[in-house]
């Protein structure tokens, strides 16, 4: 007979160890499906309003009638890169893809057969994507990342037709491999750019906030008048840089607390949208920020309504049967996968994840591996991918990355310095009566700049990251001359004027914190970076 007072042995304390860190390690990665909810409905809500504004572009950036040709998207993108846009040529079949696409991602919204609704719009939003890698920014890679993480997640188990046709009681929250990493990525994000940022004096002293302000090119809305109280500024710029740095707090922190650091982030997020043009990346952000909202979010919200007069319960219990038992009914409850395969299919997918994450291991420990050195003098990106794609494991899981259009970047947005330089650009072109026009502009030629706000150069955010890529000669130079080319044909179409050539300049104003907010005092240098002669 045991002594009760004998210390447990150490196998046991060993086990109770063990339970404990798996309760505190689920209690952090748990989601409340109704946050998987609210996640999946803006994924699908963010694909539908990004098509409705590529569409604004539509000729000019997706099918060859305009400048990004499909040889060109292929030249601009991996070897084996994925697309189904590349199997359609004319412009109706890819109006159709598009739509086709927009039909998926409601699907995606209202919850139906939602692993394939998932599955397939990430294969449309990869594809889009390397239709014309010329347009992307930062907002598209975590885009893609987020849906790719998405399609492991229970995405249909609550506020679903999904939920409706299944039936019986559903968890409240659900806790495992697939919840970590889809977390994961937005901390990692948060964190590496952080770091990124902490190797520069400007972010730590929050001198580099105001100069950013500064980039007219970027600001616009209420920007403009935010700039004028640098100080202001500073200071956030400060506290989203010290944010940064504690993202791991997401994770860490639960309930109310964990709670006010998502708000703080969204915040964050929102002021970027209200304030600097840099397209989706607030809302694909607080998209992601939503995974992070646990049940005592929901509680708390239903308390705040209730004092409005408004009873969460009620209202879920009145759209379940006046929309979503109507659309339960009219939507067929088929089976992909008969009941007997349940388990198989279980199986394979928790093998899947398995492979998921055996194989992007590598591509995330050289990230951190590059996040722990970066603040030394031997940061070299290329050097560290060389290192990984020379073992065969690595090259191979760089092969679907790149495919996939998944490999985790830098994010070093705005860092490690920020960027010093306003921009705008003068296409001085001569016609064929001998006059000069500046036709980026449509005016006379001129070194003035366009405007007070260098953003409404660009007609849409996209472009501004086409311009990027004209400069900077992507495509092996193609893509400037492919649009200095359709600059000519379209110039003599809409104004039945012919140009001879076309001489590209690029435009920069040094930003001081004298000149945040007096242009007309920066200091100016002209950059010819290509000459396009028309042809005839």
């Amino acid at each position: 007979m045991l002594d009760p007072s004998t210390p447990p042995r150490l196998p046991v304390r060993i086990r109770a160890a063990g339970r404990r860190l798996r309760r505190y390690l689920a209690g952090r990665v748990a989601v409340d499906t109704r946050s998987l909810a609210a996640f999946r409905a803006l994924l699908g809500l963010l694909v539908i309003a990004d098509l409705l504004l590529r569409s604004r572009n539509f000729r000019l950036y997706y099918t060859d009638d305009g400048v990004v040709s499909q040889s060109l998207a292929e030249r601009g993108t991996a070897e084996h890169a994925v697309s189904v846009y590349y199997h359609v040529g004319e412009p109706e079949f890819i109006a159709g893809v598009m739509v086709a696409q927009a039909v998926f991602a409601l699907a995606l919204v209202i919850g139906y057969r939602t692993r394939a609704a998932t599955a397939i719009c990430f294969l449309f939003v990869v594809s889009l994507d390397h239709h014309n890698p010329y347009v992307l920014s930062y907002a598209d890679t975590l885009f893609r990342l987020l849906f790719f993480w998405a399609m492991f997640l229970p995405l249909g188990e609550r506020w679903s037709v999904d939920a409706l046709h299944a039936g019986g009681s559903r968890r409240q929250v659900v806790a495992g491999v697939a919840t970590a990493l889809a977390m994961m990525q937005m901390v990692f994000m948060y964190l590496l750019n952080g770091v990124h940022k902490a190797t520069s004096p400007m972010w730590r002293s929050g001198d580099a906030a105001p100069l950013v302000f500064g980039i007219d090119e970027m600001t616009f809305l209420i920007g403009d008048l935010v700039r004028t109280v640098p100080t202001l500024v500073s200071y956030g710029g400060l506290l989203w840089f010290y944010m940064l740095l504690g993202s791991l707090l997401l994770m860490v922190l639960r309930g109310r607390p964990r709670t006010a650091m998502v708000a703080l982030f969204v915040c964050g997020h929102a002021s970027f949208a209200l304030t600097v043009r840099i397209g989706a990346f607030a809302y694909v952000a607080i998209a992601g920020l939503t995974l992070f909202l646990q049940p005592s979010f929901w509680r708390d919200a239903g308390r705040v309504a209730r004092r409005f007069g408004i009873d969460p319960a009620s209202v879920e219990a009145r759209a379940r049967t006046s929309v979503g038992v109507p659309l339960a009914a009219t939507l067929p409850a088929f089976r992909v996968v008969p009941p007997r395969l349940d388990r198989l299919t279980r199986a394979v997918s928790v093998l899947g994840v398995g492979l998921v994450v055996g194989a992007l291991a590598l591509v995330v420990a050289l990230a951190l591996f590059n996040a722990g050195v970066v603040a030394g003098d031997t940061y070299d990106q290329n050097e560290m991918n060389a290192v990984v794609e020379a073992d065969p494991v690595g090259e191979h899981v760089y092969l679907v990355a790149e495919s996939l259009g998944i490999r985790q970047p830098n994010w070093s947005v705005f860092a490690p310095h920020p960027r010093t330089t306003d921009r705008y650009y003068v296409f001085g072109a001569r016609t064929t009566d001998g006059d000069q026009l500046d036709v980026y502009n449509d005016r006379a030629f001129t070194w003035d700049r366009p405007g007070s706000q260098l953003q409404k150069q660009h007609d849409t955010y996209r472009m501004r990251f086409f311009m990027n890529s004209v400069r900077r000669g992507s495509g092996g130079g193609d893509l400037t001359a492919s649009y200095g080319e359709h600059i000519c044909r379209t110039y003599a179409e809409e104004h039945d004027i012919e140009l001879s050539h076309i001489s590209m300049f690029e435009v920069t104003e040094r930003i001081t914190f004298e000149t945040i907010d007096d242009p007309a005092e920066r200091e100016t240098d002209r950059n010819h970076f290509y000459r396009h002669r028309c042809t005839p």
